[in-house]
């Protein structure tokens, strides 16, 4: 496995891919050369398409993800999926996409392409998580709830059953969301308001 990004969010991968017994090739990273625990980072190169080993991009923000991917061509994604995450047999999960320790997603749920599901996140049965979306620690999203592509559910952040949520919002850390959510909005508090567009 090669990962295209060296900071924080690409530990914790190394860490899931470690656990796996996955080996990791090469990290990339503009910012190289450097190393990240224990392995020599390298500047992205122009030969980066003909590599034959999957790719995750290990970039916590989540329009940075969406522009690598329509940069980088031909590409055969990943996933890295941590031992002690839960995950119900009817789950479906696409290429890049990142789930980490004590997440539990139920029944039936969803996750699109490079999408991040954070530490002990919890996802009920039935959700639909599209592609580069976010959904942060502790986060708990109800049954039946879908998250627009790009979104960011913030830490602790808890969504009741059937809510629509658009695409590229924010829900702020610890806020409850009761109503759907209007695509490219921020909302905060309990329960959730929209502060700004």
């Amino acid at each position: 496995m090669r990962l295209y990004g060296a900071s924080g969010h690409a530990k914790v991968i190394i860490d899931i891919l470690q656990l796996n017994n996955i080996k990791i090739t090469r990290i990339y990273d503009d910012a190289a050369p450097f190393e990240i625990l224990g392995y020599q980072v390298e500047k992205t190169f122009e030969g980066l398409e003909s590599e034959q080993d999957a790719l995750i991009i290990s970039i916590g923000r989540n329009s940075t993800r969406k522009f690598l991917t329509e940069q980088i061509k031909n590409q055969k994604y990943g996933l890295a999926i941590h031992p002690k995450a839960i995950l119900d047999k009817t789950v479906q999960i696409q290429e890049g996409s990142v789930i980490m320790g004590a997440v539990v997603i139920n029944s039936s749920t969803q996750i699109g392409k490079h999408c991040i599901i954070n530490t002990a996140a919890s996802i009920d049965h039935d959700c639909i998580i599209e592609n580069f979306a976010h959904i942060s620690p502790n986060a708990t999203l109800c049954g039946n709830v879908r998250v627009g592509e790009g979104t960011q559910i913030g830490a602790g952040a808890t969504v009741i059953p059937n809510i629509r949520i658009g695409k590229w919002c924010t829900i702020g850390a610890n806020s409850v969301v009761i109503k759907d959510v209007p695509d490219n909005t921020i909302l905060v508090g309990n329960p959730a308001r929209i502060i700004n567009k």
